[in-house]
């Protein structure tokens, strides 16, 4: 394999790279080098995700091998070597003995894309190349859990709570291999993605899940969807640590999007009326639970509530008020029109405020809320019920991120107001209007109330709460990501390294064309009623068949022709080509026709080939 010197980093790349492939790895490099945020377009078809690969794990190889360099040198009183550089710049090693020397501030390489099947991708990428890093692949209960009592849980949360609970008193024998397994050469050694872990999870008899943790304490590189690193409450249930990381978003055209959605929610009347039912329902059963001489009637103030408080009726009752009161605080909102009202990002936490919902009180109502959840886990209807519970502690993560300093509490409020906008509209939807007239629904959740919406208008917000976090750096990479200006303006943070990547395929080797009819005048359409008319599927043959000839006669040595078509028009063409005589005997010489589909997705086209 071709070994490059790019950027003063030797790449080992599996063949002899195009142009515009060395200036992308080029850019890469820089950003790795300089600790630069980059947005790089590569046109789909140039190999931007094996470039990609190729030189960051080169980079952190270079990084590793100068470290070890520098750390010898030291040794060796050979300080003169670099004389330029303090040692404590490049990273501190964790020693122990003779064992071997592990630096721990290697930069971990943060590899997102939209989802686990273009991970996929990526990884079968990987395997093409030289490089074998340690890998860790990130994934839900939902993806990687193989505990069957706990997939039967029909609502993902409920799911979580038990999971948490069966490893608590280790009653989940998978869970309990995880120490054993984890040192298992197969999967120390192996690249693997979700299915590939579940595989082994099946064989082994070990939680795939937590293997995962266990993986990600010490792997290169770490392979998560977007929502993993842009959701503050994904970021902090997986514990993904970014201090110093390298942080790409691969098919970033998606980006923006995500941002705004992972900080945004709605909070309807059925969800806050839901809430109060399961917790109703929850202190009808403690009651029981105690005599009539227990301190039931204990003061009940919600300003009492303290984190580390044990689930009892007390504790019950405080989160019930919080709900009543935040329901009240919504519906006391005079909307005018079923347009809604609009107020600054900063309002929710007046809002909140209302229902003793604060920086100082999150913690406490955070865990009393996942005691509830976790005590209702596995009743039956639970994952009906538990559901408003689960959307207000996410809530509370949501706008109650970090731990900050009274000061820096208020300039992060203040500063909501450019980034996010509540909105509180009348609750019109058909499904409230279906819950209004179930007559086995509750009172409470018939009740007609506001919405509550807190959206975010801009991306740049969970950009700057990755920065934030203290990253290397932050590249985003796409095919299409254009005009860059507008591109980076979204994102409120610095991007000193740019480019705007050309194709492998130069312009003299493209010619672009819409046939709206074939050689006899057909109207081509795959439109849905025209498709299987027989006069329609012999046009394209016959259209396919000349292009093919005339392509024959401009280039006498071509031996192959693709076509690639989508997979509705498959049996179509095929239909055609076994039935039209497209023979020597109709255009002069054999067709070697290779049929491809492409099946087409938000992000890519997957090209698979039909026949050899």
């Amino acid at each position: 394999m071709p070994l490059l010197k790019l950027n003063g980093v030797t790449v080992d790349f599996p063949f002899t790279p195009y142009d515009c492939q060395k200036d992308y790895m080029t850019k890469v490099l820089e950003c790795l080098k300089q600790s630069h945020n980059g947005v790089l377009e590569s046109p789909t078809g140039t190999g931007k995700t094996l470039c990609l690969l190729c030189a960051t794990l080169a980079w952190r190889e270079h990084f590793k091998d100068a470290i070890s360099a520098r750390k010898i040198s030291e040794k060796l009183k050979g300080a003169e070597m670099f004389p330029n550089t303090p040692f404590s710049s490049w990273g501190t090693a964790a020693t122990d003995g003779d064992k071997p020397v592990y630096y721990t501030d290697i930069p971990k390489i943060i590899y997102a894309s939209r989802t686990h099947s273009q991970l996929a991708q990526v990884i079968s990428e990987l395997k093409n190349t030289t490089y074998r890093p340690k890998v860790c692949v990130l994934g839900s209960r939902e993806q990687l859990c193989i505990n069957q009592e706990v997939m039967r849980q029909e609502s993902n949360h409920v799911k979580v709570h038990m999971c948490r609970d069966k490893v608590s008193t280790r009653s989940c024998g998978f869970y309990n291999n995880v120490e054993e397994r984890s040192s298992d050469r197969e999967l120390l050694n192996s690249i693997l993605d979700v299915e590939d872990l579940v595989k082994f999870g099946n064989k082994q008899r070990v939680c795939p899940y937590f293997l995962t943790r266990s993986l990600k304490q010490h792997a290169d590189i770490i392979f998560m969807p977007y929502n993993y690193l842009l959701d503050p409450k994904s970021r902090r249930a997986h514990n993904i640590e970014l201090n110093k990381a390298v942080v790409i978003f691969d098919e970033a055209h998606n980006v923006e999007r995500m941002c705004e959605e992972s900080t945004s929610f709605d909070l309807t009347p059925y969800d806050v009326a839901s809430a109060i039912t399961a917790v109703d329902r929850l202190l009808e059963e403690k009651a029981k639970e105690v005599s009539r001489g227990d301190p039931v009637t204990e003061d009940i103030n919600v300003e009492s509530l303290s984190s580390g408080s044990k689930l009892e009726v007390p504790t019950i009752a405080k989160v019930k008020q919080i709900l009543l009161d935040l329901e009240a605080a919504i519906d006391s909102i005079d909307v005018p029109s079923e347009k809604g009202i609009t107020k600054p990002g900063i309002f929710i936490y007046e809002l909140l405020e209302k229902a003793h919902l604060t920086y100082s009180t999150k913690t406490a109502v955070y865990e009393a809320l996942e005691q509830i959840i976790g005590s209702l886990t596995g009743k039956p209807g639970a994952f009906l019920n538990s559901n408003g519970l689960q959307k207000l502690a996410d809530i509370i993560q949501l706008v109650f991120s970090g731990e900050p300093s009274e000061l820096d509490r208020q300039r992060k409020m203040e500063s909501y107001s450019a980034y996010f906008k509540v909105h509180i509209h009348r609750d019109t939807s058909a499904a409230k209007k279906k819950q209004a007239a179930d007559p086995w629904a509750s009172a409470s959740s018939k009740k007609q109330g506001n919405i509550l919406s807190y959206w975010c208008f801009s991306p740049g917000f969970s950009m700057q709460e990755l920065v934030n976090q203290g990253v290397r750096c932050i590249i985003l990479t796409s095919g299409t990501l254009s005009p860059l200006t507008t591109f980076t303006s979204e994102m409120r943070i610095d991007f000193p390294v740019l480019l705007e990547n050309g194709h492998v395929i130069s312009r003299d080797q493209i010619y672009v064309r819409v046939l709206d009819q074939g050689p006899d005048s057909v109207v081509l359409s795959s439109a849905f009623n025209r498709r299987f008319i027989p006069e329609v599927m012999a046009s394209l043959g016959n259209t396919v068949g000349e292009l093919c000839c005339y392509y024959r006669v401009i280039n006498q040595s071509a031996g192959r022709v693709r076509v690639f078509l989508g997979r509705s028009s498959f049996m179509n063409l095929m239909q055609v080509y076994s039935s039209l005589p497209c023979s020597s005997q109709r255009f002069g010489f054999q067709m070697n026709l290779s049929l491809v589909e492409v099946t087409k997705s938000p992000t890519r086209s997957r090209v698979k080939p039909l026949l050899p």
